[in-house]
This record gives structure tokens, sequence and C-alpha cells, in this order.
């Protein structure tokens, strides 16, 4: 059999020819002479009629949500089916026959999370990953335009990149070593042969939050390049960020729509976005009346203020150094100021985080005495410092949050098919 997958049905090639379909029994309901089946496949939905007589009432009659089913028929258009187009089922095969779903109507967000693995199979999920797919590919496509190489960075790391409070540590033959918090580190060797490299890659952080914003293992977007500044940092990220906004709002039109999303409001994302200094992030939150003073580190309450003031992505730039990782080069005019940045977005706070590197040796080793990390953990990213360094700069940003942010979702947790968090590590 050669089967024709439901969109191109929908897309009006097959009316009046008969066509083989397979897929997934999504709603059902019966009357005394018609079985109607919607049936799903990756592609979308359509109903399938089986009359009474037909020698597939017997197995239209048996089928049940969720069985797996070959269907053969006529096509003919229906202005009151779903997509406007039915088929007259003359043949039907049970390939898996479903014992009883158990999902049902208005389930609670937590059962739903519990049988993610069944929960994948929902519209609205199969909706999601079809973005984020799309979105990946955004991505890609962005930095091959830039000039960007991919590269492949190791999971396994023996040292901390941002703090080790937040390292997962493992057992590795007879060493201990350490789930990648960020592929920075490695990235920034890769500068001194390629320039321009980022990554896609997962990232583990062992932080007790729970807010909507925060998985344990999530995808990250990293890139370092050679002979850059935070301000082309800041330039690189808005034209990513925007480029991607743009291109989900073109070509991801029926998915959004199915979702609730406004397409325009992601189509007019655009370039520059607002700049503002920490100090000036500081005198807006103290207005609006938080409890915040000058050194101390913004936490989601903060950004979600900051962005609620401004309405559309905002770069808060020039942090306190204390506050910021040991490998964040400073302003000479200031050396108590970093020359980091943190994009921050409605909703979600901050989207991205990045900045001048350290490229100076001895000032890097200051760095890490000060902070209290050895030396001898580090002396291969000493190195490259030592051998033709140059200044540099990068930027990391999470997959997921950019989701969650554009598709106005409750929590990140519905833009990965299987969350992991502080609590949830199954299926």
């Amino acid at each position: 059999m050669s089967f024709v997958s439901i969109q191109v049905i929908l897309d009006k090639n097959y009316e009046g020819k008969h066509v083989d379909i397979r897929g997934w029994v999504y709603r059902k309901r019966e009357s005394k002479d018609t079985v109607f089946l919607i049936i799903r496949d990756a592609t979308g939905t359509i109903q399938c009629t089986v009359k009474r007589g037909s020698s597939a009432w017997a197995d239209a009659k048996k089928a049940t949500i969720e069985s797996s089913l070959t269907l053969s028929g006529t096509v003919r258009s229906d202005k009151r089916a779903p997509g406007e187009f039915e088929m007259s089922t003359d043949q039907l095969n049970i390939i898996g026959l479903a014992e009883v779903f158990p999902i049902t109507k208005d389930q609670s967000k937590e059962f739903l999370r519990d049988v993610r693995h069944l929960w994948l199979r929902s519209q609205k999920m199969g909706t999601i990953m079809k973005i984020r797919s799309e979105v990946l590919k955004f991505i890609h496509e962005f930095f091959r335009k830039q000039s960007f190489i991919e590269v492949s960075p190791p999971m396994f790391i023996s040292s901390a990149c941002e703090g080790g409070s937040t390292l997962f540590g493992l057992k590795y033959f007879d060493k201990e070593l350490y789930l990648t918090q960020s592929a920075q580190l490695h990235l920034e060797a890769l500068i001194y042969s390629l320039e321009k490299v980022y990554c896609v890659a997962p990232s583990f952080r062992a932080e007790k939050s729970r807010t909507i914003r925060h998985l344990t293992e999530y995808w990250h977007v990293e890139a370092e390049q050679a002979f850059a500044t935070i301000d082309d940092m800041m330039r690189l990220e808005e034209n990513l960020v925007s480029h991607v906004c743009h291109s989900v709002a073109k070509q991801c039109r029926g998915e959004l729509e199915s979702l609730g999303v406004d397409a325009e409001k992601l189509a007019k994302i655009n370039v520059p976005f607002k700049r503002i200094t920490y100090d000036e992030a500081i005198k807006i939150l103290q207005k609006k009346g938080l409890e915040t003073n000058w050194g101390k580190d913004f936490g989601f309450d903060e950004e979600r203020v900051l962005a609620k003031e401004f309405g559309d992505p905002v770069f808060v730039y020039a942090y306190p150094k204390q506050i910021k990782a040991f490998y964040c080069k400073t302003y000479k005019e200031n050396p108590e100021l970093a020359m980091s940045v943190d994009l921050i977005v409605p909703r979600i706070g901050e989207l991205t985080t990045g900045g001048a590197r350290v490229d100076d040796k001895d000032e890097l080793i200051e760095r890490l005495k000060e902070i209290g990390l050895k030396q001898e953990d580090y002396k291969w990213y000493i190195d490259i410092r030592r051998y033709g360094t140059v200044p540099h700069a990068g930027f990391g940003l999470g997959v997921e949050r950019l989701l969650a942010w554009m598709l106005e979702l409750e929590s990140v947790m519905d833009t990965i098919p299987f969350p992991r968090t502080i609590r949830r590590y199954y299926p």
C-alpha cells in the first residue's frame, strides 16, 4: 500500500480519489448507522466515516482511542467535517488496539506531566515540538549565514564554568567529574583556529529552583567570537532573536494560530533592542518599590519588573564584578564593573547572558585567586591566553526559555519533550 499524509489530503489534492492513510484514533463517536473516527498522523487530522454493512464496520466499532490503524477510502469535501474533508472508509485494519487511554478532559497539569510519554500525543504538545524543531533550524540557519562554524563540546568536565554549587557530580572510572554547565570555556579554545564558533547542546544545572523558567537539563545555544566586543555580542544576540521570531511568524503561522499566539507580535520584534546599564536598572527597580541595592544580583522578580517596564526585550549591562563569573572582562575606566550583559524578556526574565571574556593571562589568574578557584584546575584555560591571546566575547541562550517566551507558555516544562527538574526525572 502507498500511504498519503493527511495534510496532503487537506491541501485539496485528493478530492474524489481513493486513498490509503495510517495513523491513530484521535476522537470517536457513533450513531446508529455510522462510526465517525477522527484519525491523526504527524501532519494533521481527518474525519473518517464507516457505514453499517461495510466490511470495515466491525473493526471500526472495536477501535478505541489511540488505536493505530490503516484505512482506505474515498475523499470527499464536507464543510461540516474538521478540515472540510472526510474519508468514506471501505477498509480498516487495526494495527495496535489500545487499552482505555488514561488521559481525558480536564486533567491537572501535574498529572499530564506524570504521563508525559502519552501527553506528547496531544495536538498542543505536537504543535510545540514542531515549532521547537523549526526554531532550532532557524538558529542554525542564522549562525551559518553569519559564517559561524558549529562545533561539538564535551559533556564531561573537570572544573566549573558557572559555579560549584550547581554542578552535577558523577563517577568517571576512578575519578570525580561533572556534567557540563556550559560549553563556553571549550568554545573559547576553538576560536583560536576557527574564530567564530557556536553549538547547540545540553547543559546541566543542579539548581533547586522551582520557577517557570528553570530546568536541570536544558538545551543551550552558545557562541564565541574572536576579536569581538560586548557591543558585537549584543548585536549578534538581538539579530539572532529577531531572526528566529520573524522566521517563526512567517513560516509557522498555522501552528501559532492553533496555540492562540499572535504571529504579528513576533513579527514586530525588531532591532535594535533597548540597552540600559545595571545602575539604571537599579534606579528603575527602586522606583517600583523593590528592595534592591547596588551590588545585588537580579532574580526572577527583578527581571520581570524590568521586562514589564519596557514591554520588549531589553539588554542590561555593566554589572558589578563581584556578582559575575571569573571569566568576565572588566572596564578599564571602572574595574569594578564587568563587561557582562543579560537580555531580559517579558514573563521569562533572563533569556541570554554574555559579554567580553578576560583575555589577559595575568588578569585571569588574579580573578581565579580572588574567587578561590584552583589555578591548576584551569591550566588549559589559562594556556589559551598564554599563546596568542585575542579580545573575544560570547553568549549563551536557553532554547526552552526562548520558546516559552515566544509561545506565551506557562512554563519551560511545556517546551521540551521530557522535562527534568528538581522533582521530575521520570519518564
